[in-house]
């Protein structure tokens, strides 16, 4: 995720970091010589052109933009829900901090929280199709079986296991081992939400239709422009090629918000969070830092 301060004019203007630009510049660049080269056929034959009228292009461009909106509120609204189950980990992590100070047994505590702490490992390795087992072992005990499809869920498993064999034993009340497995529950749906957002990209056919539809726009336009604007048609395809481009990128970026790219959710960070909050519970002085954005980049 882009960390940084408000970029004033000459940021706007200057700034690559973050940008959408470098991703579709080919593209971009590919339509304004397209549109240059129109313009100079144009020039020499006009009356290919006289019969061009650009009012189409302004109610297919309407059309377009009020589609794209549709996709692009679509795409944030899951990287918007993904965000906000990752703030749920935390809050139901940070509960079960709370809830396990009543557990004299300072091994079962730790194994209790440790083991949280490698479930938040292991589902951001799940959530980027990494290996969950190594991402979270130096936190499980005991460790699952590398067999097992669902590591993350696993985990739950044992803690809950682990807090009802607290209960039969008498070390937590029946009104805390309740408290207890409603954290892990929520727990459990936060999982399953990212998930679903993860195994559930948009429909295809949507996506391809705006695709298309946006190459043949862009494609299309100076031949509509090339007459009433001559040489000013390959600086305003340029920027209408570069608004649409880059909002089609964003939306493919927003789409899958558990990935490595720049625009992808803070995972590290978050389960870095949560280290220090369980570290910090157990006695720990000595924290791992929090992870800072490396060149305005959070991962």
């Amino acid at each position: 995720m882009i960390v940084r301060p408000k970029p004033n004019l000459i940021g706007i203007l200057t700034s690559l970091k973050g940008s959408i630009a470098k991703r579709i510049a080919l593209r971009a660049l590919m339509v304004t010589v397209l549109a240059s080269v129109i313009v100079l056929i144009e020039t020499s034959h006009p009356s290919y052109f006289s019969k061009f009228s650009a009012t189409p292009f302004t109610l297919l461009g309407l059309s377009l933009s009020i589609f794209m909106s549709f996709r692009n509120n679509a795409c944030y609204d899951r990287w918007y829900e993904a965000r906000k189950a990752w703030g749920d980990v935390i809050v139901e992590i940070r509960s079960m901090i709370r809830e396990t100070v009543i557990i004299k047994d300072a091994a079962e505590r730790q194994t209790i929280l440790s083991n949280l702490c490698g479930f938040a490992h292991a589902l951001n390795a799940r959530l980027r199709k990494e290996n969950e087992l190594a991402a979270s072992s130096d936190w499980l005990k005991p460790m699952p079986s590398a067999n097992t499809l669902d590591i993350s869920g696993q985990i739950l498993l044992q803690v809950g296991q682990q807090c009802s064999a607290l209960n039969e034993s008498g070390t937590i009340s029946e009104w805390r081992y309740t408290l207890m497995a409603n954290h892990l529950t929520a727990l459990t749906r936060s999982q399953a939400i990212c998930e679903r957002i993860k195994n559930t990209p948009l429909p295809f056919p949507y996506t391809l239709l705006l695709h298309r539809t946006i190459y043949l726009f862009c494609i299309l336009l100076p031949f509509a422009m090339a007459e009433p604007l001559g040489w000013l048609t390959p600086i305003f395809t340029a920027i209408v090629s570069y608004t649409f481009f880059g909002l089609d990128a964003i939306a493919d970026e927003l789409e899958d918000p558990f990935g490595r790219d720049e625009h992808a959710l803070p995972t590290d960070a978050i389960v870095r969070s949560i280290e220090r909050d369980v570290l910090a519970a157990l006695g720990v002085t000595e924290l791992p830092p929090l992870l800072e954005p490396v060149d305005f980049v959070l991962s």
